[in-house]
């Protein structure tokens, strides 16, 4: 998982102050960051059920909350894309 350091530069990145954990984009950021670091877990270690099945969670977590952001502005939506480079 990431480290308390990467949490908290992301949350001062994304969020209005350094206590705002509860935003949606910081939530995006942080499960990104989540992501990346098990998809490199995966490339070593590629039998590994139990992180293939916590990234699929973190993956569907992400996928809902990005929903939400596009239903709620689409140009914060369309910023948070650009910015963790989700889409080309």
């Amino acid at each position: 998982m990431i480290s308390k350091e990467e949490v908290t530069s992301i949350i001062t990145k994304y969020g209005k102050n350094e206590n705002d954990t509860g935003d949606t984009e910081v939530q995006v950021a942080i499960l990104t960051g989540k992501i990346n670091k098990l998809t490199e877990h995966r490339k070593l270690f590629k039998k590994d059920k139990a992180s293939a099945h916590t990234m699929a969670i973190l993956v569907s977590k992400r996928r809902r909350l990005l929903k939400y952001i596009h239903r709620k502005n689409l140009e914060k939506y369309r910023k948070i894309l650009k910015d963790l480079s989700l889409r080309k």
